[in-house]
Order: structure tokens, then sequence, then C-alpha cells
């Protein structure tokens, strides 16, 4: 692999920035021809690479890729999971280039998905492709690439059950996720899993005058804020009922393991632009952007927000709520929970409504299993350091319904750092961490075994 990156760098740039230029957003209906595009071309690449075959398979929303190369039944049959779709690309007028015309500075591939998740299935089709040309593939290969990982993944659960067959396998490898730093390669062991929620406030039956009757009435952007500032304690902890009683608190020896990956507190606020860092009392940063739940106001609104003035009393605020949640928590008792809590802290001159928009589960990897061992050792090889275990803090939230309905455990070799500003302006992807991933995954179908 490290003499064949060189020697097809070129048309490597040329198929990448082919998707790249593709906007396929999920979440704009606009874009539903280019999410087809782009699966289309997304076939086209994998049967170029040495897959036997290779099929857009239609959802109730947008397609699915499937592809799968055979090598010998008997062997193990690695199953590859990414995402081809991307987030908007609002606030545009931040970015510095087109995000959809990819662009190479500073040693990295800026463009919307060049990192999340285009770039990273890319990594996976090239290993792949190197494997197959130089006869080094041992094991059976299957890709499965779909259009909604960003909006939650709505149509693929159902998909994945009509064809659990045509998906077995014995793990799931997934590029989706970060690595502590270029320095230190680490592999995720885990994910949070999510429960999203909206507050609505509604108060007057129109906006009116806040000098005619302002203090008289309940203001609803008044009241949601004092709903909002009442989740989280002093001490940084949710107040809802029952919110904890799942979580599983991890012992000294696992704490210890996780924090052997180097992190320094005021690089990370630094490079995020905070003058300090806040959260869970008894945790550090690093541990409460993953092994701890937590709840975040995502957006609010309500009133006038435009340019200059208009004194009024708003008929109606809303806020979108997320709570990562951590595994044993099951993200459907958290909304209950959630709706229950807002009902019962609203103030009764004003009526509120708890809009539940979706969710999924977390989950876990033992460090001890064959794929995870693999992983380590290939990355070892790499980076010339042995990757730490850690755990993600964001959400994929198919995987783990992936988990349960085929058995095969998730594996996240995830290459993005944190600098690379996924779902915001200016996305990049180093080119170095672009190659290493290539040949970390290339070692690891050369080290993987059941």
């Amino acid at each position: 692999m490290y003499k064949y990156i060189p020697a097809n760098e070129s048309r490597f740039y040329e198929e990448l920035f082919s998707l790249l230029r593709i906007p396929s957003v999920s979440s704009e209906p606009e874009h539903k021809n280019d999410m087809k595009r782009c699966a289309e071309r997304l076939c086209e690449l994998l049967l170029a690479a040495g897959a036997d075959k290779a099929k857009v398979y239609k959802t109730k929303g947008h397609p699915v890729v499937f592809a799968q190369k055979t090598i010998d039944p008997a062997r193990p049959t690695v199953l590859v999971y990414g995402h081809y779709d991307v987030q908007p690309v609002d606030p545009i007028q931040e970015w510095k280039s087109d995000p959809f015309e990819p662009e190479i500075r500073d040693g990295a591939i800026y463009a919307r998905g060049a990192n999340d998740d285009k770039g990273q299935i890319f990594m996976h089709l090239k290993s792949f492709e190197y494997l197959v040309a130089t006869g080094q593939l041992r094991h059976n290969v299957k890709f499965i690439f779909e259009g909604e990982e960003e909006i939650s993944s709505p149509s693929l659960p159902e998909w994945i059950a009509a064809h659990t067959d045509l998906l077995a396998c014995d793990v799931i490898l997934v590029s989706d996720t970060t690595m502590i730093s270029a320095k230190v390669p680490s592999i995720n062991c885990g994910m949070r899993g999510l429960a999203y929620m909206e507050i609505v406030v509604k108060g007057p039956s129109a906006d009116l005058h806040s000098g005619h009757y302002g203090g008289a009435v309940a203001n609803p952007a008044n009241v949601l804020c004092e709903i909002v500032s009442k989740l989280i304690d002093k001490d940084g902890r949710i107040t809802i009922k029952g919110f904890y009683d799942d979580v599983v608190e991890l012992s000294a020896e696992e704490r210890e393991m996780l924090s052997r990956a180097p992190f320094d507190e005021k690089e990370f606020a630094d490079e995020i632009g905070v003058p300090g860092v806040r959260g869970e009392k008894g945790y550090t940063s690093q541990e409460r952007r993953s092994i701890r739940p937590c709840l975040d106001v995502n957006g609010i609104v309500g009133g006038f927000t435009a340019e200059g003035s208009k004194t009024i009393i708003p008929r109606e605020a809303r806020a979108k709520v997320s709570m990562r949640l951590v595994p044993n928590q099951r993200c459907d008792k958290i909304a209950e929970l959630f709706k229950k809590h807002i009902k019962k802290i609203a103030p009764k001159d004003v009526t509120v409504e708890v809009i539940e928009h979706h969710g999924c589960d977390g989950f876990l990897i033992p460090v001890s299993s064959t794929a995870y061992q693999a992983a380590a050792k290939a990355m070892g090889e790499v980076y010339g350091v042995e990757p730490v275990p850690s755990r993600g803090g964001g959400s994929i939230g198919i995987l783990a319904e992936m988990q349960q309905l085929l058995g095969a455990d998730p594996l996240l070799m995830g290459f993005g750092l944190e600098r690379d500003f996924i779902h915001s302006p200016n996305e990049s992807y180093l080119l170095d961490q672009l190659f290493k991933g290539m040949q970390s995954i290339a070692l690891f179908y050369k080290y993987y075994d059941r």
C-alpha cells in the first residue's frame, strides 16, 4: 500500500472529488436526485475497485448502496458500513471555498463530506482495491453505504431487517469517527445514544405589545428560558428524575485505562475558542464527552430576531434539545422521562408541548475481540505507536440496530481529527490521515481472523 498510494494518487483525488462535488444533502428535498446520483457513482467506484457486484437499492427514503466480493464462503466476512449523505452547508458565507468544489490547501482537502463520511468511506474503497489488485484479499467483503445517516437513518432499519441474509457478516467495519490526535491513534470501543426533543411554549393567541401587556401575562420566551435553566443543576447533573437510573458507573480501572489517552484541557479549550470548560462535577472533560450522558439546547427561538427592534411579547417560543446517552440507557425511556419532567416543571399560565423527534441507543464492544486486536496491530504499525481505546461522544444510531439485527459487533476505525470541523463550515480532511487510513485498513485485513 505504501507504493500503491503514490503511484495512483492523482487518480485517487479525481475519484474522491467526483463524490465530493455531488451535493448529497439528505435533509434537503431539492437534493433528492443528487442522492441517487451519488449512490450510482459509488456503485461505479465499487465495481472498478473489484467488487463482484454493486447495486443501488430503493428504500422509503434515500437509496442504499450494497456491494460484495466473495473469496471463500468459509473465510470471515467483513461488512463495511458508511454513509454518502452530508450535512447542509449553512452558513455558506463562512466557507473559504465552495463546499462542493473540493480544494487542497495546507495539506488537507476542503469540502463538505471531505471527512464525514465520503473521505472516510473512500479509504475503504482504495484499501479494498489494493488488496484485490495485488491478490492479497483473503476475506469476503461486503459494503453498505446509506444516504440517511445525517437524518438518523429512518429507512435503513427496515431495509436491513429485510436483507439480513445478504448482510450476514462476522464484523461491521466503520470509519465515521475521529481519533484523539494524529500522534496518538485511538479506536472507539463504543458510542453514545441520542434522544432528540423539542419544547414548545405557547402563550397568547397572537404577539402582544410589550408596553400594553408586559408584566401582566406570561412571556413564552421568558418561560422557555426558565424551563431550560432548570434542566441542569449547579454540579452539571441533569435534573430529570430517573435519568441516571440505568447509567453504569465505570470502575477505577476502566477510567484509568481510558485516561491513558493524552489530553490537554487548555489546548482543548483553545482549539474550540472557549475561555474555559464546564460539565458534570467529578469527571474530566474527556469523560464528560464520552462515558457520561449530557443534555444540550441545540437551538432556541421565539419572537422578533431580525435586525432592529420590535417590542412584543411573542405568542410562542421553541427549543430543540438533544440528550446524549450512554450504553444501557434507552432512548425511548429517556424521551418519556423528559416529557414527564417538562410537564411537571412547566407553569400553568402557558401551554407547553413536548415533541419527540428521533433517538437511538448507544453500544459497547470489547477490547479483547479479535477485530479490535487486529485494528490495534494495524494502526500501531502505521502510526508507530499502539492505539489507545476510547469512547465516542457522538452517535451513529444505526450501528446499535445493526449489532442487534446481524449479531455482529461494530469496529470503529475512524481517522478524522477535531480540527476537521465536520458539520461546520470549512470541513476538511488531512491528506496524511486519508492515506494512513488506507494503509491501516489494508493491514487490518492482514491481521483479522475470527
